[in-house]
């Protein structure tokens, strides 16, 4: 993969807390190293061998996350039609998926570095590093399977619309929680079985499988969401679904559509009256 320059200030020293190595695989634009910091930060978390620590004010995260060359981002109104049957059809979806879970990569890894400052318990840690850690298995997964295909990420344009909710929501974790597991995550539920079934009808298997794998994990994300959107409306004092729906108004561009995969969003704990009331608003002004 072609390489650019490193987007943010973070260093590349050894791991030295969780924050530090959270910037640094925000930063790095080669994804090979970028997967692979991932996994060895959660394996030194899990270990027991990484405090929390803070990032200084002229350290911060990245405005941006590190990217190659390639795939050219565009803006989602300029994106050429995608073939929607066959071969290509089938690579196609792949690619936009491998591109969807390394935003996700970023905007986990994200969460964790900044808002590092905020006095949360360990768990919430610990299950955030296991989000970054399953998305970058995601996108390694993704990416081999376009290998396969004879491929390979960017070889297609992307849109440059996803690391927006993460620069929409960088003031507050509340909303950050809103925007990202519970709107953006909870809608991966929404749509994934029926690719499942349409991968499998046409013979793609091994595709299939790796989107199981990833719907399976994001209803595990989408109950972190909530469960600490819970928590942080318990200790600011603020009512549960009221909040939700304000922060997602103010941070949100669009209504959240419909169908819902309501049987699963409930597994993971998002019950209707957190998403229905917002089907029909428009975009913030």
């Amino acid at each position: 993969m072609a390489m650019a320059e490193r987007a943010g200030p973070c260093e590349t020293a050894p791991l030295r807390d969780l924050a530090s190595a959270a910037c640094d695989i925000v930063a790095t634009p080669d994804l090979i190293h970028k997967v692979a910091l991932a996994k060895a930060t959660a394996k030194a978390w899990f270990g027991g061998s990484l405090a929390v620590g803070t990032l200084s004010r002229s350290q911060g995260m990245p405005d941006r996350p590190g990217r190659p060359a390639k795939p050219e981002l565009m803006l989602p109104r300029n994106m050429p039609r995608r073939s929607t049957g066959g071969e290509k059809g089938r690579f196609a979806l792949l690619h936009a998926l491998a591109h969807i879970e390394l935003n996700a990569v970023d905007m986990t890894w994200d969460l964790i570095g900044r808002f590092a400052h905020e006095p949360m318990p360990r768990p919430f840690f610990d299950n955030w590093v296991q989000v970054g850690l399953e998305e970058a298995k995601h996108f390694d997964l993704l990416a081999r399977r376009l290998a396969e295909l004879g491929g390979a990420y960017g070889d297609q344009p992307a849109h440059d619309g996803l690391w927006q909710a993460a620069q929409a929501t960088g003031h507050d974790l509340l909303a950050r929680l809103a925007v990202v597991p519970l709107v953006l995550e909870a809608r991966g539920l929404d749509v994934t079985p029926a690719m499942i079934r349409n991968l499998d009808a046409a013979g793609d298997s091994a595709s299939a499988k790796i989107i199981a794998i990833i719907y399976r994990d994001e209803k595990r994300h989408v109950a972190f969401g909530i469960k600490w959107f819970r928590h942080l409306c318990l200790e600011r004092r603020l009512p549960i679904e009221p909040t939700f729906h304000r922060l997602v108004r103010e941070n949100f561009r669009g209504p959240v559509r419909p169908p819902f995969n309501d049987r699963a969003r409930a597994e993971a704990g998002l019950t209707p009256g957190f998403y229905k009331p917002l089907t029909a608003f428009g975009a913030p002004r």
